[in-house]
């Protein structure tokens, strides 16, 4: 215990923290793989079989030469340190993803190295880096078990019939399995290797060879400083004569001597045969990253990688697929690291082991990277669930992306820019394969992976894309690294001085006149420096564009709580950041984009950090991104072009490289040079292609008197003690880390899988945490989507600010679509299709129809849901829906707006044997409890009124039901005369149709109208019963079955009302029956509704009926006519609705003018026909003509004699139109032409002047108040900032 607690104080600010050494256990001898073992358990168990046989005994089918067998950690160095505990399951796993592998002297054996991450339940990480080589078995107990294990084998083949492929099954772990059980080289395509189908082994004739890995632990990814110190171990190992040292010197003195850099800083340490230098960022630069970016974009092109970077930030589910561990690494770090400001906050797993394979079933977003074997097509690759799946062929350079997928902003503007810095480093894009959604299934490519794969490198060998060499000198560097004599002769040439220019260029990558202008450094060093530098100006980019799009981001964060104590406990009620303000201040352009990434929990996570920064220490990255904004400020006010999409290039690509270069041009520190331990000499023996047995007693302790570990150990009890100081909190500290824990997970699911113990019961738990993690998810969104949606109220009842668009409505609703996907194939049996949800409602339909035989001709339909069949057939019937994820979307969101959503999986889920059949007994679906909460909480969203479906599918063909309700009690409830209709709704309308004669009801098929606005109704007056009175015309919506009710109650005919053949009727959308008491109560607004019968009867004849407004209500009426158009304008385009409802509808303008203009009118005449406001109008243009004839008007200034020819030539145009629209319409026409014409304050004191409303007027009118006269002008003139566009319907044939 000594050893670890002296080196306790230093391990924090170490280089390494542990040296491990994977490999065979001589002393156990071959153990088949238990993870392997565990893996056939659960497909036992998903197949229904008895598990715990299954999982017992070996698979004798399968060359003993590609079995996996158990691999162990057979020395760790130092035994253990308190704040990094030594993961022993998870480091084995990770260094040797698949166990053991042997090989014979007939078989290539590669070096390989790759990478891991592992990843802790708080989300803090550890890296490790991995050199695996092969390594002569010398044991005669592991050679003769092999040669046993070959004769079994060659038994079982020869007695059975070889099947033709292990199962038919389409499962989609099977199908998982069989890319995983081929060897790790990705080189295997070689002759020898790919006859190692047949190959056996003898031990008298064959030499067997067995992996073995060198592995390094620390806390920050210095790949290229541990990949160097890697390499030159096992040189030392192969080398021909004893390295300089013992190897213990080397491991001890990275352990132990080799301090972390400190921020900014670079430092030098030795190898074995050379010197290694890293840098790293200072605290104002990006963290630190040291995965070659150039590489990624390389393998997938730079238009892919954007797109897999926009899945990342949206969440969505990525999975990497190579044969080669390391690139697996390379591009998730790669686009892990280019997120900056912001953090991953989901599972993350570059490498998945074999073992793990389950945890594609995880219900979560994740990142994880698979194995792919050498020639396996993408279309035999069956995942558990696809509908929000990025899969990125990273051998094949080609991903497929999720459906419904918005682009990252600027996207093609950002594309250029990222291909011009890797111009400016001599790369240039290789494209790849286009994109795919997964849209049909030709998407996945029809070429087996290795023609597609060989062809590929062979385009990039030849004509020298993305910096790769041309095949000559390919083969030519090739021959000279792999030559252990030519090696060593440059290494020796390189210490005297000398450099091998051609030699140099060739591993540069440069061409060699390059070479002469940095003679200062070698040729590694510069390609080193190369790489450096483009991974800085990439990321720079990428930092950018979010320094761009968030640069007032502060201003949106809602800082409500007095501590932070109170603000933990009540995260999850808590409204941290104005998103509808947020949205509303972005360029259209991004809003797709943005509206999405708002809602996610590294967008949450990141504004939790900024609001705990008031009473914490900031975050590393969150005070960087700070910093940067504020520099941008300084430099660029934004205020003016605060909307503005323009791109704008990051500026700082030239200093940003500047720091850096000069770190690694000057070194900061050298640490201490190895040297020899006070060890026994004589142990572990130096010999060739055999790593030797260390000595564990000088490695498992450390230094006690190190300076730079006392210094920092110092200067760490420094921070403390201010911290402590500093400390204001009277917060236990271990339930404000549970409080912390807890609020920062808020929304996660499982984090990260436990690599440690993979026992059936752990992974049972695993599952249920995912089933309560789905639970409290759909909790949250069902609640968020009902705040937000019902609005005032929702504040009222203490919910915080409600503010919604239908922009956030949407992505709400797509989120919920997602979740519903990422249930319904949690725990599937067997995959089928795209997508779980769609394909469990084709087995529905087809057991339903199957039951419907069985009955004879009754359908068996259930009476509670009737419809669940039917939606499902009109979504079936949407030819402009291609794909299940399509198809299942559309029907989630026409349920949602049916409110039967709740109902329908209700009924869907009741068939339990189909149930039961489709889904394994841990699935979301299979548990009771928490299914009826889900279904619950889906209930609630039936409180408020969504049109999900209308809104999105706007291309789609709808048949709708027109019925026209005549007054009976009147007579003339038919007409001798044509009538005809035009339905106009938000999105367009269906142009006239004649309605046949003495039928009052009709159907017609028309592209999707969306939300119902306008009716447009009237005849040709012919034949004898020519008058008709109409109460009102209903139309329905066939399949979202929304209802609209247009009030008309007045005639339509000559010589009767006003003498109108036609009107325009305002909808109102009816209430299903039953939900006017139990709904409206909480619901959202209803719409505009058209101007009654009773208000348009007290208007225009004043008979008694009604009671009249007074001039206090008519001025508050106009005014708020006149505020609701203003707010109309001041809403995003996309969300304003209709106009003519606010200029023409009840509670409209033209109601309230109609008041105006009406109050004080002598409109009742005895025993005379009723005079209308109309008569005014035209009494007074009458008189202004004839006053132009006369000449009257000739001394009056020019404005005035203007405004009066506008108003007579208005007037004359609707009088003159073929429209037979009636009086009142004539009035209607001429106010919304002078809103649109801005003419209305113009034409209002015209008529006050004019001596024909002595006449028609009383002395109380309100036209003859000049105080309320000018008062309306004022309020009038409010409109002229805004552009009024009137629907077609309403100005056709009007002539000006």
């Amino acid at each position: 215990m000594s050893g670890s607690s002296a080196v306790s104080g230093a391990a924090p600010c170490r280089f390494a923290h542990y040296f491990v050494i994977c490999g065979i256990d001589t002393e156990t001898g071959l153990e088949p793989d238990e993870l392997a073992a565990l893996y056939r358990w659960l497909e036992a168990d998903r197949q229904g079989r008895d598990p715990d046989t299954a999982a017992t005994g070996e698979n004798f089918e399968e060359s003993p030469l590609k079995r996996t067998f158990k691999s162990k950690v057979l020395a760790r160095y130092p035994e253990n340190i308190e704040w990094n505990p030594f993961d022993q399951d998870a480091v084995n796993m990770l260094c040797m993803p698949k166990g053991l592998s042997f090989r014979t002297q007939a078989d290539q054996r590669h070096p390989q190295f790759h990478s891991f991450i592992i990843t802790k339940e708080d989300g803090s990480r550890t890296y490790g880096f991995v050199h695996t080589f092969y390594e002569q078995v010398t044991s005669p107990q592991i050679c003769s078990a092999m040669q046993t294990l070959y004769q079994m084998h060659n038994t079982e083949h020869a007695s059975a019939n070889p099947p033709s492929s292990s199962s038919s099954s389409s499962s989609s772990m099977d199908s998982l399995a069989s890319s995983l059980d081929e060897t790790d080289s990705p080189t295997s395509s070689s002759p020898t290797s790919s006859s190692r189908a047949d190959s056996t082994y003898d031990s008298t004739r064959d030499t067997l060879y067995v992996s073995k890995a060198l592995c390094l632990i620390t806390p920050m990814p210095f790949m290229h400083a541990c990949r160097g110190f890697l390499s030159q171990l096992y040189r030392a190992v192969t080398a021909a004569s004893a390295p300089p040292l013992p190897l213990e010197s080397y491991a001890y003195n990275i352990l132990y001597e080799v301090p972390l850099p400190a921020p900014g800083r670079s430092l030098k340490f030795h190898g074995v045969y050379e010197p290694i230098v890293c840098q790293r960022p200072g605290l104002g630069e990006l963290p630190l990253a040291d995965f070659p970016l150039a590489e990624a974009f390389s393998l997938l092109g730079v238009e892919n990688l954007v797109q897999v970077f926009t899945c990342t930030l949206l969440e969505m589910q990525i999975l990497l697929y190579s044969q080669d561990y390391q690139r697996l690494m390379t591009v998730a770090e790669s686009i892990t690291t280019l997120l900056f400001p912001f953090q991953w906050q989901h599972v993350y797993v570059p490498i998945l082991p074999a073992s793990l394979l389950h945890f594609l079933d995880a219900p979560v977003p994740y990142l994880m990277g698979l194995q792919s074997k050498e020639g396996t097509d993408r279309s035999k690759l069956e995942l558990p669930q696809e509908a929000n799946l990025c899969f990125v062929d990273i051998d094949n350079h080609y991903i497929e992306l999720p459906e419904d997928f918005p682009w990252f902003p600027n996207k093609s503007e950002f594309i250029q820019e990222l291909r011009e810095v890797l111009l400016s480093f001599g790369i240039t894009d290789n494209t790849g394969a286009p994109p795919r959604t997964r849209s049909s299934p030709s998407s996945t490519p029809s070429t087996p992976g290795r023609e597609r794969k060989t062809t590929a490198f062979r385009q990039l060998e030849d004509d020298g894309r993305n910096g790769n060499l041309a095949g000559e000198e390919l083969t030519v560097l090739e021959l000279l690294q792999g030559n252990a004599t030519l090696e060593r002769l440059q290494a020796l040439t390189k210490r005297t001085g000398v450099t091998v220019a051609r030699v140099e260029a060739l591993r540069a990558g440069v061409k060699p006149q390059d070479t002469e202008e940095q003679r200062g450094r070698t040729a590694a060093e510069e390609e080193e420096l190369r790489n450096a530098k483009l991974n800085v100006q990439l990321r720079e980019v990428f930092a950018s564009r979010f320094t761009t799009m968030f640069a007032d981001y502060e201003a949106f964060v809602i800082q409500s709580a007095p501590d932070l104590e109170s603000w933990l406990t009540n995260r999850e009620q808590m409204h941290n950041f104005d998103k509808a303000s947020f949205l509303s201040d972005q360029p259209e352009p991004y809003l797709p984009f943005l509206s999405h990434f708002i809602e996610t929990q590294m967008f949450a996570t990141f504004i939790d950090n900024k609001i705990m920064s008031q009473w914490e220490e900031k975050e590393p990255l969150l005070r960087v991104f700070d910093a940067r904004i504020d520099k941008a400020r300084l430099y660029n006010v934004r205020v003016p072009s605060l909307r503005s999409s323009s791109y704008q290039k990051c500026s700082i690509l030239k200093e940003c490289v500047q720091a850096m270069e000069q770190r690694l041009m000057k070194i900061d520190h050298t640490a201490i040079h190895p040297h020899l331990l006070d060890m026994k000499i004589g142990q572990g023996k130096y010999e060739q292609g055999f790593f030797p047995k260390l000595q564990a007693d000088v490695l498992n302790t450390g230094p006690t008197n190190n300076k730079w570990s006392h210094r920092t150990a110092t200067a760490q009890h420094k921070k403390d003690r201010h911290k402590q100081q500093t400390e204001h909190l009277n917060l236990d500290n271990d339930l404000k880390e549970k409080y912390m824990q807890d609020a920062r997970s808020l929304g996660k699911n499982l984090r990260q899988p436990k690599l440690s113990d993979l026992s059936p019961a752990v992974i049972a738990q695993t599952n249920w945490k995912f089933v309560e993690g789905l639970l409290k998810e759909c909790r949250l969104k069902t609640k968020r989507m009902l705040v937000e949606k019902m609005g005032q109220e929702a504040v009222e009842l203490g919910h915080g600010e409600a503010n919604i668009t239908g922009l956030e409505e949407n992505t709400l609703i797509a989120s919920l679509c997602d979740l519903l996907e990422r249930i319904w194939s949690h725990g599937l049996q067997v995959k089928q299709g795209k997508s779980a949800l769609w394909s469990h409602l084709l087995h529905y339909q087809a057991r339903e129809e199957k039951m419907e035989q069985q009955h004879g001709e009754s359908p068996v339909v259930s009476s509670v849901c009737p419809c669940i069949i039917c939606f499902f057939r009109h979504i079936q019937n949407m030819s402009e829906i291609k794909t299940d994820v399509g198809r299942s979307r559309a029907w989630i969101r026409l349920s949602l707006e049916k409110k039967l959503l709740s109902q329908h999986l209700k009924q869907l889920l009741s068939r339990q044997a189909l149930t039961r059949k489709l889904y394994k007994r841990y699935a979301f679906l299979r548990c009771e409890e928490e299914k009826e909460q889900f279904l619950y909480h889906l209930l609630s969203l039936n409180a408020v009124d969504y049109f999900c479906f209308t809104s999105v599918f706007t291309t789609i063909m709808i048949p709708y039901r027109v019925v026209i309700i005549p007054i009976k009690k009147l007579s003339n409830a038919m007409t001798t005369s044509n009538p005809w209709v035009c339905v106009s709704g938000e999105l367009g309308d269906s142009g006239i149709m004649q309605i046949p004669k003495n039928v009052l009801e009709m159907t017609f098929d028309c592209q999707n109208l969306g939300k119902l606005t306008t009716v447009q109704l009237g005849h040709d007056n012919a034949g004898l019963l020519a008058k008709w009175l109409v109460d009102c015309v209903i139309v329905r919506n066939e399949i979202t079955g929304h209802t609209y009710r247009f009030p008309c109650g007045r005639w339509l005919g000559k010589g009767v009302d006003d003498g109108s053949l036609e009107r325009v009727l305002i909808g109102e959308l009816v209430l299903p029956s039953g939900e006017e008491d139990s709904g409206r109560g909480c619901c959202t607004p209803p719409l505009q509704r058209s101007p009654s019968q009773t208000r348009r009867i007290s208007i225009t004849s004043l008979s008694g009926r009604g009671s009249k407004p007074t001039s206090a209500q008519i001025q508050e009426a106009i005014g708020e006519a006149v505020n609701n158009i203003v707010k109309h304008f001041h809403k995003p385009e996309k969300e304003r609705g209709s106009l003519t409802v606010l200029l023409c509808g009840e509670n409209s303008l033209v109601a309230a003018l109609e008041q105006f203009f009406h109050h004080g009118f002598k409109s009742a005449r005895l025993f005379q026909k009723t005079v209308f406001v109309w008569d005014f109008v035209e009494k007074a243009v009458a008189y202004m003509e004839s006053a132009d004839q006369m000449g009257d008007f000739q001394e009056t200034a020019e404005p005035l004699g203007m405004t009066c020819q506008s108003l007579c030539r208005y007037v004359n145009a609707i009088n003159s139109t073929p429209r037979n629209i009636g009086k009142d319409g004539k009035f209607q026409l001429l106010i919304c032409l002078g809103a649109r014409d801005r003419l209305l304050l113009q034409w209002l004191p015209l008529l006050v002047e004019c001596p024909v409303i002595l006449r028609m007027y009383e002395d109380t009118a309100l036209l003859r108040d000049r105080t309320a006269v000018n008062a309306l002008i004022g309020v009038l003139e409010t409109l002229h900032d805004f552009p009024i566009t009137l629907e077609a319907l309403l100005v056709k044939g009007i002539d000006l």
